[in-house]
């Protein structure tokens, strides 16, 4: 019998992805809550950080500080766009983006406007789902990949993807002693 996993797994500190299609009313308060207080946490985990901390992977064979501090702005503005494109038109299908070649390109030095751009991208994002109404919250797209989704899925995958790749960067900080 192989030795179990380390406890947490580096790759998912807070646990695997939500499979969620529809969100209760609560569930829904509690995501926006989330989704709106995340630029503030994530900036905090990256808070001080000099050149050496942000090249340091955030686990082995994992992207570095820096590349994902821009990776999640750029993750969730493709987000909030497909959140524009399922309400207003029915059912479209969007385009996925190479994340791994996004994360090379030369506009990821400095990280400050991506974390800039992310407070800025979550305070539109929560206030035009802050105002759906449950009609609203059925709306669909469909990625090429996973098929079709909601916008209750999309909340709960977002909120997700930023308090996990936020315990990414405390976790370095923590082992690191940063």
């Amino acid at each position: 019998m192989s030795p179990s996993p380390p406890f947490p797994d580096p790759r998912y500190p807070i646990g695997p992805a939500p499979k969620v299609q529809v969100l209760t009313p609560d569930e829904r308060r509690e995501k926006l809550a989330q989704l709106a207080a995340l630029p503030g946490e994530f900036a905090a985990a990256f808070a001080g950080l000099d050149d050496a901390g942000l090249d340091t992977p955030y686990r082995e064979g994992g992207w570095t500080l820096r590349q994902l501090a821009h990776h999640v702005a750029d993750s969730h503005l493709n987000a909030y766009l497909r959140t524009k494109l399922a309400l207003t038109e029915e059912n479209p299908v969007i385009k996925p983006y190479e994340e791994n070649l996004w994360a090379e390109l030369p506009d990821t030095r400095d990280i400050a406007p991506s974390l800039e751009l992310l407070r800025a991208l979550h305070l539109r994002w929560a206030a035009a789902l802050g105002a759906l109404t449950p009609e609203e919250w059925g709306r669909t797209f469909v990625h090429p990949v996973s098929g079709p989704n909601t916008l209750d899925t999309l909340l709960a995958y977002y909120t997700w993807h930023g308090r996990h790749h936020t315990a990414h960067a405390l976790q370095v900080r923590r082992e690191r002693g940063w």
